[in-house]
Order: C-alpha cells, then structure tokens, then sequence
C-alpha cells in the first residue's frame, strides 16, 4: 500500500494525500468526494447557524417551508440542495444574508 511505503517523519500536503486516496483532481472519484465534502461542510455551517438562532429543525422547517426530515438530511450531507432553497433557508430561516464566492 502507498501509506505504508511514506516514511514516518515526511510531511506531505493534504492535497498530496487526497490524491493518493481518491485520484487527481477532475477525476471521478476525486469529485464525488469533493462533493460529499461541501455538503458535508455545508450541512455543519447550516447546523451550527441554527443552533446559534436557538432555533430546532422543526421551527426551522416551518419557517421556511421545507420539511425537518428534510433539515436533517441536509445538516447530515445527505441530501442536495438546490440554491433556491439555501437561499430560503438562510435569509428566511436564520434572518441572515448569504453571500457567493467562485474561485
């Protein structure tokens, strides 16, 4: 295995590793778990916004007109989400703005 042939005290990038385990970037596999990482990391900040408005998913879900089993799956990173919906979710549901950045 590649992991067991690194030596112990060599530091390698985290994109290094990534490539090892998963493939070059614009592979497959490498942009399915890019992919399961954003929403993955999406679904934390939206839970971590939610909590900070000391507000459950149900009262959220009502707020915005969505589902809480649908809340749930989007906090988890299993469930896409279309921008629509983000949007409502945050300025409707967390009284917040959201901002876009490409990079």
């Amino acid at each position: 295995m590649k992991n067991e042939k690194r030596s112990k005290n060599k530091i390698e990038s985290w994109d290094t590793v990534l490539d090892e385990k998963y493939g070059l970037r614009g592979t497959p596999t490498r942009t399915e778990f890019e992919m399961k990482s954003h929403a993955f990391i999406l679904g934390e900040l939206l839970k971590e916004e939610r909590a900070k408005a000391h507000m459950t998913q149900a009262e959220m879900a009502e707020k915005t007109g969505t589902k809480k089993s649908y809340i749930s799956r989007i906090e988890n990173g299993h469930a896409d989400i279309q921008l629509s919906t983000l949007y409502r979710l945050v300025e409707q549901g967390l009284n917040r703005k959201l901002e876009l950045a490409i990079r």
